[in-house]
């Protein structure tokens, strides 16, 4: 069994996960491509260093 990212639901038993987006209603649909345009973004490389300097305190 593998792991799955809590962003990724499973859809109700006997159902797609392309039925249940049809039956969202469109602004769903378009929250959904924003949060996942936001997800595919590269961190920036101040954010990074910012984390390098938060493990190196350890």
């Amino acid at each position: 069994m593998t792991a799955q990212a809590p962003s990724e639901k499973q859809p109700a038993p006997g159902r797609s996960k392309e039925a249940t987006r049809k039956d969202q209603p469109e602004w769903a649909n378009g929250l959904k491509r924003l949060y996942d345009s936001v997800v595919e973004e590269d961190i920036p490389d101040s954010f990074k260093d910012l984390l390098s300097q938060l493990d190196a305190k350890d």
